[in-house]
């Protein structure tokens, strides 16, 4: 298509975003590169840099940063992507496991609590090893896997004692006994680009903590969960993460969407060139070939 005026929204160059500047360029369309670190945002006028901008591709890799951009942003009527609304949802865990249960998409039982005496009953209650995670992180971050009450007793402690309010909400979760590897998809507006499992001995099987990766082919059923996934959390592009479970794992749960998803891990283990089929999606979505 003609070229297209992008607006990439960073606080650090990856090498996530290296491979999305180089496809759209490739193509010759004008990337204005935005350091939100740079930017004063007022109430009523975008900042001059995102005059004229068909789309912003936001990659913030801080929440904080990603939520307030986007909602300045579509105040301002300025397209991004993704909205602020899945950004808002995916951002924390609560309002993810919320939105999939609410979709009655499967998810792992979870519950929160706000003291450390009523997350303990429901870490009795669950039973040993559930997990508790904390409500805004990524990466596996700060993620305990709870063996025994003395452990649990000492780690709920330890964050009711830790200073930011998003500590003191515990949100706990059945520990799924997956089959040592998880599923990662990524996926435009529901549409998987490609998929790959990650393994590792650890029970935390995130690429960025050494999981390794291998190319996994989707079934029907794991295709439509990455569908009801994505429109539970309003579209997009997505990471959506699932373990296999049930008789023979031949069934699945969906346990978080990201939405400022890396993905060169994925585009280094696949056949498919990553950057290029979400540049395609951006394509089609300036054109409104797809539903903004």
């Amino acid at each position: 298509m003609v070229g297209v005026k992008v607006g990439l929204l960073y606080s650090r160059i990856r090498r996530d975003e290296k491979l999305l500047l180089e496809e759209l360029r490739a193509r010759d369309h004008e990337v204005a590169k935005i350091d939100v670190r740079r930017q004063r945002f007022g109430l009523h006028e975008a900042p001059g840099e995102f005059a004229g901008l068909d789309v912003v591709l936001d990659r913030c890799g801080a929440t904080s940063r990603s939520l307030y951009v986007t909602r300045f942003l579509e105040a301002y009527g300025v397209p991004v992507v993704n909205s602020h609304e899945t950004a808002r949802v995916c951002a924390d865990k609560v309002e993810n496991s919320l939105a999939l249960a609410g979709a009655g998409v499967p998810t792992p039982q979870t519950e929160v609590a706000f003291t450390a005496e009523s997350a303990l009953d429901i870490v009795e209650d669950f039973g040993y090893p559930c997990v508790l995670k904390p409500v805004v992180g990524s990466w596996g971050n700060l993620m305990a896997k709870i063996d025994t009450r003395d452990a649990a007793e000492a780690i709920l402690e330890h964050k009711e004692t830790l200073g930011h309010y998003e500590h003191k909400v515990f949100y706990i979760q059945e520990f799924v006994d997956k089959p040592g590897r998880d599923i990662r998809v990524v996926a435009t507006d529901g549409e998987p680009v490609a998929a790959m499992v990650r393994s590792s001995e650890h029970w935390l099987t995130n690429a960025a903590r050494g999981a390794e990766t291998d190319a996994f082919e989707l079934d029907d059923r794991a295709r439509e969960l990455v569908a009801d996934a994505s429109d539970a959390v309003g579209g997009g592009l997505l990471g959506i993460d699932l373990m296999e479970v049930g008789a023979d794992d031949q069934d699945y749960t969906v346990h978080e969407v990201n939405h400022t998803v890396e993905f060169k891990a994925l585009d280094d283990t696949v056949d498919v060139d990553v950057p290029a089929a979400v540049v395609d999606w951006l394509e089609a979505r300036v054109a409104g070939e797809v539903p903004a």
